[in-house]
């Protein structure tokens, strides 16, 4: 049986000591209303509305040099991790209920669950 997946969004990761100055900063520079977010998340995330082509878009605090990854959603991680590590990618770490992920070129992106399976996503035939 295939899965489906596509991507979902990308983060902004910012290493910073003030989120919401670099939320009102990417909100203002890309245009897009700051969103809310469940309180147990708003430590560290801060989510952007309004994206085009409903992609999912947030400016998150980290501890590691600043960045931006992309999220791929699945409605199966374990099958998408398989079909990505077999054309190059390594596994990372598992971290809640995502993995994190990174390209034979470096970059790091994540595998997240699908937010909404209802819009579609074509099936993944590799």
């Amino acid at each position: 049986m295939s899965h489906r997946s596509r991507l979902a969004g990308f983060i902004i990761d910012c290493e910073t000591d003030d989120l919401d100055a670099a939320a009102r900063f990417w909100s203002d520079a890309l245009g897009w209303p700051i969103g809310t977010l469940p309180a147990e998340e708003s430590d560290t995330y801060v989510k952007l509305d309004d994206a085009p082509g409903g992609l999912h878009v947030e400016v998150q605090k980290v501890t590691h040099a600043s960045r931006v990854h992309l999220d791929i959603e699945t409605d199966d991680i374990e099958a998408e991790v398989a079909r990505l590590e077999a054309l190059g990618a390594k596994r990372l770490s598992a971290v809640h209920t995502w993995v994190v992920m990174e390209a034979p070129t470096g970059q790091r992106f994540c595998v997240v669950r699908m937010k909404h399976p209802e819009t579609g996503a074509t099936p993944n035939v590799w």
